[in-house]
């Protein structure tokens, strides 16, 4: 019976895992489309400061948090996840105002 179960579980652990890997291709896709769109961004701002902008960051985590809260997913893993996000894409922004 044990092995049963220990069979059956190593089943479903393997099966969450492919359907985890399926989602950070989405999500890799997502970043994708992220980039292009901060690298416009970048093109358009005037300076450093208006691309650190932390007041838009706190905007943009209010809003994500409460895109988490409506799917009941937890708000302070999404707030955690997009602050380390976004201060990847405000250092990758900065290297674009800087390109030639």
């Amino acid at each position: 019976m044990a092995g049963e179960d220990e069979e059956r579980n190593a089943q479903q652990l393997m099966a969450v895992r492919d359907a985890i890997n399926e989602v950070d291709e989405q999500i890799v896709s997502l970043i994708s489309r992220r980039e292009r769109l901060v690298r416009r961004a970048g093109t358009l701002k005037r300076d450093d400061a208006s691309v650190r902008a932390p007041a838009r960051v706190e905007q943009v985590i209010t809003n994500v948090r409460g895109y988490a809260s409506k799917l009941g997913v937890d708000p302070t893993v999404v707030e955690h996840t997009y602050r380390a996000m976004i201060s990847a894409f405000i250092e990758f922004e900065l290297r674009v105002r800087r390109e030639p």
